[in-house]
């Protein structure tokens, strides 16, 4: 059982957690839904496009200007009231990784605080289990927020990912954040080269295999570029494949910039392997 705010997701069932960037320098978006109506307009599309989850960002992940706990939660706060209110059965995660702001969303009405930074604020995790919210626990190898990793080695990359994922799972668990809410994530990119998050990929089953859910991060990503040798803006194709594959693994819930195209791969892994039913089964029975 996963649950996340009212929401409540069966074993099997594949979740779209939609990012909608409140920042003027995202990498993805350079800005587009810094402004309030853009961004109210995405989730409105996100959500009929199939996300379960509405993933609220106040700060990008790469350098960049300096932002504030304050100016992060002026440009998170009042959007996450905002999109409560509209949007009462969406469950709204908020990616942050400072306990001031984590405070701040959840009294807002946020499920979920997504700490894609590997807990270096601890007492994020004190918030998430104070409010009965949800956490994403994410491996960044030890990086500090908004750096990029710079020869960084691992002698096994998925036995330290185990290792610090883990560690923080069972430490939310022991703080009081319900069990069926906290998610474990391999952190693509966060303190990896590409062929870190190649083979986070390739062993994704381990992940799975602890009993914990998976999300994972793929959208549009550098490992994915690299690989590929595209820009951002020619990222679709490597990011589904690596979603296909993904969810042929078992992870379970995926945030993404591409709603629709995700839902359908998602879709389609899933009747594959038997957890779905076709949408329509005419063909040789007409």
């Amino acid at each position: 059982m996963l649950r996340l705010g009212r929401r409540e997701f069966a074993a099997h069932e594949p979740v779209v957690m939609a990012i909608v960037n409140r920042t003027p320098d995202s990498f993805y978006d350079r800005g587009a839904t810094f402004r309030d109506e853009p961004a109210l307009a995405r989730v409105e599309q996100a959500v009929a496009e199939g996300a379960a989850i509405i993933d609220v960002g106040g700060v990008k992940a790469g350098p960049g200007d300096e932002v504030s706990a304050e100016e992060e939660a002026r440009r998170t706060v009042g959007f996450v009231a905002e999109v409560r209110r509209r949007f009462p059965d969406v469950v709204i995660s908020v990616d942050t990784w400072r306990h001031e702001v984590g405070e701040a969303v959840c009294e807002a009405g946020a499920d979920v605080l997504n700490d894609a930074w590997g807990g270096v604020d601890p007492k994020l995790a004190e918030v998430a289990a104070r409010y009965g919210a949800g956490l994403v626990c994410t491996h960044a190898g030890g990086a500090q927020p908004r750096t990029r990793p710079h020869r960084v080695a691992y002698e096994d990359v998925m036995a330290d990912i185990l290792e610090r994922t883990l560690g923080l799972a069972e430490r939310a668990l022991a703080l009081g954040v319900p069990r069926e809410s906290v998610l474990i994530d391999p952190g693509h990119d966060f303190g990896k080269n590409t062929r870190h998050s190649l083979e986070a990929t390739r062993r994704l089953g381990e992940m799975v295999a602890t009993g914990w859910p998976v999300l994972v991060s793929l959208s549009n990503k550098d490992f994915v570029g690299e690989t590929l040798d595209r820009p951002v803006k020619e990222r679709l194709l490597g990011t589904l494949a690596t979603t296909a594959v993904s969810a042929w693994l078992g992870a379970r819930v995926y945030r993404v910039h591409e709603v629709a195209e995700t839902r359908q791969v998602l879709d389609m892994v899933a009747t594959i392997a038997g957890h779905r039913e076709p949408a329509v089964a005419r063909r040789g029975l007409a």
